[in-house]
């Protein structure tokens, strides 16, 4: 199927509607436009085109901090320049001020300020963001420093900024907020980062930036630039008092999409602040919009009353229609939607070649479905533009199937050093001494050993740290922390408090006998087992297919590198002989479910079933709906068994 739809192609379109024309030549007369009539991601494609007609910076306002996000990823898909200025989560006064997002304004307030004259992104914020004050230009450079591939720059003075922004020199990085200096070589954690990073000097020239593998203090991927912010408390001192509507260029025009529900958000993140203290309040902010802009635009779904003097534009902009849940009978009736009697143009928003390719093999089975375009572009939310005798249908992939998952995002996931949970305990919490049994951790104290023969002592220097443990019947015991490898978190298959071993009793001794004999007599009964698995042949699951491939592609998420290795052993093992036995280990949020789905779909296309155990009905629910989702344009059915099921229900699965 051909493609007749580039990345800009769609904003292109929308900007020939006359409608859509006439606002963008209006705006760029320094008119002010009261605008009716519009759907799903529509306003978003319409501040593109805006700025492409009046090539001018768009500032584009929205109520909720997803709508941003959605809207960025929609236009920068597009081809559109786009610069996302975030707001930071905390209210003012709260602790948790997130320092990436801190540094991600700090950045962006940076570029709106050097924008060149003839520049024209799409600035979007939400009213939360742009309620929330910011350095004024002479603190960007105590809070901010940008580091870039081949700059001039002494070791000497970057360090000495460091110093000023709250950076602790350490022998090697471990957290953020270090910093470790080895000849020309400096290691950096930054505050509020990701990842930490290496910079290479050769004199006073920074020749190189690597990020550091933080498990190995390896370098890793190289860099072009990175951005160091000042520690936190350096950047709670200097949140500033100007708004980033002082820096946005005059010449912008002001969107504001959906003003009603930006006022309604506006009113309540303000009643949440205690005396709207940090930050501005919704009237000081639409009163700077009004006098600092001339060219205003408020987009709305519903038609409302323009102002004396505004000028009242309506455009005839629709939600998308629903579809079938079929996929084929979808098409089909996109089929219908560019025959019908508006003659729409109806173009399929792919977010990546592998859904556009999926896409091709699904239209290429139904009649007539030539008639619809499709391209690579991401589309939050599907709409309909109608124009006389002729208009656009956009539609998103993940809506033709029904599928609303998150957009493809890298991982937010912070760098650092795994950190064994048993060795991490509190004051009062409980505790086992390898030798001596379950206790309660008292705390840390400063010891003085005895005196050992022909050793004197110098104060307390020669004191040493003890972790102090309370036992049954009030015994204690002091454990040097060189040793505390002797004792970890208690982790109990119950509730409650457990009971306290007793100093020198044998009661341990014998538990720890017994265990140790289950230990013997399970692992005895797991070679058993590994034993006959091994002589029975197992199923030899075929290569990776084109469908596999294309399932793989469209996972919303960028894998990490951990996936990566769990998804080829996997692959390695089923398409071996022998039967496969292999755990995957991850935390929350880490993709242990798509590790598992991808397995699961290589067995299925093999002409498999598959069962997908889980612990609770809850994630039986939920992983229903997510595998649901992600098979839905490929003919495998899924169903689940839990307790809402009736006995006919549950019997017509096991049946089928």
């Amino acid at each position: 199927m051909e493609s007749v739809i580039s990345n800009p192609g769609l904003v292109q379109t929308l900007a020939s509607f006359e409608g859509v024309e006439d606002l963008a030549r209006s705006l760029h007369s320094g008119k002010r436009c009261v605008v009716s009539g519009s759907a799903g991601s529509s306003s978003s494609i319409i501040a593109g085109a805006a700025t492409q007609i009046a090539e001018r910076p768009v500032l584009l306002v929205v109520a909720h901090a997803d709508d941003a996000d959605e809207t960025c990823d929609t236009l920068v898909s597009l081809g559109v320049p786009c610069l996302a200025f975030p707001a930071v989560q905390a209210l003012p006064g709260e602790a948790g001020l997130a320092l990436d997002l801190f540094a991600d304004r700090l950045s962006v307030l940076r570029q709106v300020m050097e924008l060149a004259s003839n520049a024209s992104p799409v600035i979007v914020c939400s009213i939360h963001a742009l309620m929330q004050p910011v350095p004024e230009a002479s603190r960007l450079d105590d809070l901010v420093r940008t580091l870039e591939r081949g700059q001039q720059l002494e070791p000497a003075s970057l360090l000495d900024w460091l110093d000023r922004a709250g950076y602790s020199r350490v022998d090697a990085i471990e957290e953020p907020g270090d910093i470790a200096l080895r000849g020309g070589i400096m290691d950096v954690f930054p505050a509020g980062g990701a990842s930490a990073f290496r910079l290479d000097f050769f004199g006073d020239e920074l020749e190189a930036i690597h990020e550091i593998d933080l498990d190995t203090m390896g370098s890793d991927r190289t860099l072009e630039r990175v951005d160091l912010i000042a520690g936190v408390d350096r950047a709670l001192e200097n949140v500033g008092g100007q708004s980033l509507l002082d820096a946005v260029p005059e010449c912008a025009i002001v969107i504001l999409d959906e003003p009603t529900e930006i006022i309604e958000q506006a009113r309540g993140y303000f009643e949440r602040v205690v005396d709207g203290h940090g930050v501005f309040p919704p009237p000081e902010v639409l009163k700077k919009l009004e006098s600092r802009f001339h060219a205003i635009a408020e987009v709305s779904r519903m038609p409302h009353a323009a102002a004396s003097g505004d000028r009242s534009i309506e455009l005839d902009i629709a939600e998308l229609p629903q579809v079938s849940a079929d996929v084929n009978e979808a098409i089909a009736e996109l089929v219908g939607l560019a025959n019908g009697p508006e003659k729409l143009r109806v173009v399929v928003c792919c977010a990546s070649d592998a859904e556009r390719s999926r896409f091709g093999e699904l239209a290429a089975g139904v009649e007539g479905a030539q008639v619809i375009e499709s391209g690579v572009s991401y589309v939050h939310r599907g709409f309909v533009l109608i124009e006389g005798l002729g208009g656009v249908a956009v539609v998103p992939y993940h809506e033709l199937l029904h599928r609303f998952g998150a957009r493809r995002r890298t991982r937010g996931i912070a760098a650092g050093r795994t950190i064994d949970v048993f060795l991490d305990f509190d004051v009062g919490d409980y505790v086992v001494h390898a030798e001596h049994g379950i206790a309660k951790f008292v705390g840390l104290e400063l010891i003085k050993p005895r005196a050992l023969a022909g050793r004197k002592y110098a104060g307390d220097r020669d004191s040493e740290e003890y972790l102090v443990l309370e036992f049954a019947q009030g015994g204690k015991l002091n454990v040097p922390a060189t040793r505390i490898d002797l004792v970890q978190r208690y982790v109990g298959g119950f509730k409650g408090k457990p009971p306290l071993s007793t100093l020198g009793g044998v009661r341990w001794r014998n538990q720890k006998s017994k265990v140790a004999e289950s230990v013997r007599e399970l692992a005895a009964e797991m070679l058993r087992v590994r034993a006959a698995r091994e002589a029975i042949p197992g199923y030899r699951a075929p290569p990776d297919t084109d469908w596999q491939r294309s399932f793989e592609a469209e996972f919303p998420f960028e894998e990490t590198e951990d996936q990566l290795t769990a998804i080829e052993a996997i692959k390695k093992d089923m398409q071996s002989e022998r039967p496969m036995d292999r755990l995957i280990c991850g935390d929350v949020g880490f993709g242990k479910t798509e590790v598992a789905l991808r397995a699961a779909f290589k067995a299925a296309e093999a002409g498999k079933q598959v069962a997908f155990l889980v612990p609770t009905t809850l994630l039986a629910v939920q992983h229903e709906r997510t595998i649901h989702d992600r098979l839905a344009d490929y003919p495998f059915r899924v169903a689940s068994l839990t307790r809402f099921k009736t006995a006919k229900e549950a019997a017509g699965v096991l049946a089928r």
